[in-house]
């Protein structure tokens, strides 16, 4: 048993979990990045997925050096990360794309499923031999590894902030299956929406992943709050017994932090993304 783990973490009521996500998803709950989005304008870029996703993402850093893949969570977008593209990390090229269902990205309607996510991704993947490094928050942290998992070959390292991954710990409110009830569903805004359409499906995304983890081979950072009541601070202990074929697994438990670590833990952030975008002369993780 890991000693730096709570033995009796917290568990989210679940009356509160459904609230903050609405909140978070109505721009109430704490606070976003510093920078202002209009910084990002001029990094705002689009492509076209294989399946035919029109997917909106945001470009800065050194062209040409390993990317850097930032993957917001539900709700979220791109701008979600604006302190990381005005002052991105050295020796990066850094990608924050805005996932499909969310920001300028189609479809209108949600698209739940992992594997669409993880499609949406590896589109953005370089097709050169450069490192890639992805970086993933909330239930990003579970679209990253669903990458990670699928191509361990092209996945060098993996960030995973505050990250959604035990299926055990996937709870859904009553109040969630009145929202996706059409009538309500159809006076809710999309980011809502499309929110509420992710978190129903997650736990029986989260155990078809399962049985993939082990197949993930690259360094691996995490990184989580001992006061997440979104996502409580147990699914530490499931990342680390499940990613036992990782090349290495390094934890980093923020004491007293809470769920929204890329902007009330910038420093700590920056340190596993420096950690993890390191050479693969360097240290280990």
């Amino acid at each position: 048993m890991d000693p730096a783990l709570p033995l009796h973490p917290l568990r989210a009521p679940s009356l509160w979990t459904a609230c903050g996500v609405g909140l978070f998803a109505l721009g109430r709950a704490l606070r976003g990045p510093a920078g202002p989005a209009a910084a990002t304008l001029a990094m705002r870029e689009q492509v076209r997925t294989a399946a035919g996703v029109s997917l909106s993402y945001l470009l800065a850093g050194e062209a040409g050096a390993a990317r850097l893949i930032l993957v917001h969570g539900a709700p979220g977008c791109a701008t979600s990360w604006a302190d990381y593209l005005v002052d991105p990390p050295a020796d990066a090229e850094v990608v924050a794309l805005d996932r499909p269902g969310f920001g300028d990205s189609g479809p209108e309607a949600a698209l739940p499923r992992l594997a669409d996510q993880a499609a949406a991704v590896q589109a953005l993947m370089p097709s050169d031999a450069r490192r890639v490094v992805l970086v993933g928050h909330s239930l990003g942290g579970a679209v990253a590894a669903r990458v990670s998992a699928d191509l361990p070959e092209r996945v060098s390292a993996l960030v995973l902030l505050a990250a959604a991954l035990d299926p055990s710990l996937e709870t859904i409110h009553p109040m969630q299956h009145l929202g996706a009830w059409a009538p309500v569903r159809a006076m809710l805004p999309r980011v809502l929406r499309n929110t509420n359409a992710e978190l129903m499906m997650l736990r029986s995304e989260l155990e078809a992943l399962a049985q993939d983890l082990p197949r993930i081979t690259a360094r691996v950072l995490i990184v989580h709050g001992t006061r997440d009541d979104l996502v409580p601070v147990a699914n530490v202990r499931y990342m680390q017994s499940r990613l036992m074929s990782a090349r290495c697994v390094r934890t980093t438990l923020l004491e007293g932090r809470n769920h929204f670590l890329p902007w009330n833990s910038q420093a700590e952030v920056r340190r596993a993304m420096r950690q993890a975008l390191s050479s693969e002369e360097g240290p280990a993780c």
